[in-house]
């Protein structure tokens, strides 16, 4: 695996952190009058959080899982916005959230490393994106962080824009 794209995906946590304390505590739970523009899902800062630990858990991990063991499998996307309203995305504790990711992506980290050349070119589908190997997906799941680092930049511009008038 890329040395880059593992490191960037051991030093996530610490930047989505970093970036969701950037966001004034009052705007947290504020949405914009328009999510026109937005590089993520269109997701308050709290929820966006509670959507990267989602997805890791319930999205790549099952991915990961079925990917080593089945036999090109279909791995299907998961429903975010159904997600934050079961979940109760809004009402989150941040703390809870950023322990539970933590230690998922520490899981997520160490499966990558022990993984060999023959785990890294198992083959799946993954639906909206089509055919895929192992490696692809770990590559899609540093992608999807960086959408969400965007995301949470992107509503600190909206934050800024409504406080200009």
């Amino acid at each position: 695996m890329f040395s880059t794209t593992l490191n960037a995906l051991r030093t996530f946590p610490e930047q989505l952190e970093t970036y969701y304390h950037a966001i004034p505590t009052a705007f947290r739970n504020w949405a914009p009058d328009s999510w026109a523009g937005v590089p993520s899902e269109p997701f308050t800062a709290i929820e966006q959080i509670c959507h990267v630990r989602d997805i890791e858990i319930d999205g790549y991990h099952v991915r990961f899982r079925r990917t080593l063991t089945e036999f090109e499998p279909t791995l299907a996307s998961v429903d975010g916005e159904s997600l934050a309203k079961e979940r109760a995305y809004a009402s989150a504790d941040a703390k809870e959230v950023f322990a539970a990711f933590r230690a998922a992506r520490d899981e997520t980290v160490r499966l990558i490393e022990s993984l060999g050349p023959y785990q890294f070119s198992r083959t799946a589908v993954f639906e909206g994106y089509g055919p895929l190997t192992m490696r692809s997906l770990v590559h899609y799941l540093c992608s999807h962080d960086q959408q969400h680092l965007a995301g949470l930049q992107w509503l600190l511009g909206k934050i800024e824009a409504s406080q200009a008038g």
